[in-house]
């Protein structure tokens, strides 16, 4: 038999490893009419198609490393000097306005109590004196009255000079003693606030003997001009009575 190898396509079949196989006969006589025949058997190599498959994967990108961002310092130390300036001025901010309205909220209180006490002086003034101090006690009164409904009553008639002889016609002493006063209302339109105000009066005579007491209750007006002054500006007993 001819060695000759197959002809290949090598265009369109892969090629193929011979490999060489040597039949062997059955025992028999040497001079047996078969002889050794050499068989050529094509069996296909995967090693060339091991090798394009090798060669068509496709390898793997490497990690691409992406920069990192830098922080935007300047921008951020900006943002935060803000946030401390707003939060900076609010506390400021409340800070005045509790300290405001603190000052505001005594000034008031302190504004109606001087009116109270103006109040009280004035019943105190009108109600004191005594057989030797009836003079002055009048006058004290009568200076403590600012312009108003309660002057004007006391210039008239020439009534101070009749309360002076009143009170000597007594002779006794008078004292004053308040034992409630509050403030009833306060316009500040006209800066006159109304001023409930009771004392008890208490009559002595020359002999030192006191009388029953007398419970007196009136409203007192007081005004307070534009430099602050407080004085009496009328005085009115509620319900017509004492």
């Amino acid at each position: 038999m001819s060695d000759q190898p197959a002809a290949t396509d090598e265009t369109s079949e892969p090629p193929v490893t011979r490999v060489r196989r040597r039949a062997s006969r059955p025992a028999g006589t040497a001079g047996s009419a078969e002889a050794s025949t050499v068989l050529d058997v094509a069996i296909p190599s995967t090693t060339s198609k091991t090798s394009a498959t090798d060669s068509v994967t496709t390898k793997a990108r490497p990690a691409v490393q992406v920069p990192r961002r830098q922080p935007h310092r300047s921008l951020v130390m900006t943002i935060g000097l803000a946030v401390v300036a707003v939060l900076v001025a609010a506390l400021a901010g409340g800070t005045w306005f509790l300290w405001h309205g603190n000052g505001q909220i005594e000034a008031t209180q302190d504004r109606d109590q001087r009116f109270v006490d103006t109040a009280k002086q004035t019943v105190v003034n009108m109600f004191s004196y005594t057989q030797n101090t009836v003079d002055e006690s009048v006058n004290r009164f009568v200076n403590g009255i600012g312009p108003g409904p309660l002057r004007d009553m006391m210039n008239q008639s020439n009534n101070a000079e009749n309360l002076k002889y009143l009170f000597k016609q007594t002779q006794a002493n008078s004292e004053a003693v308040i034992t409630a006063a509050a403030l009833e209302s306060v316009d500040n339109t006209s800066n006159i606030a109304k001023v409930l105000v009771t004392v008890r009066v208490t009559l002595t005579d020359l002999n030192g003997v006191n009388q029953p007491s007398t419970p007196y209750r009136q409203r007192v007006f007081i005004r307070e001009d534009d430099s602050g002054h407080m004085a009496a500006y009328d005085i009115k007993y509620p319900d017509g009575g004492n």
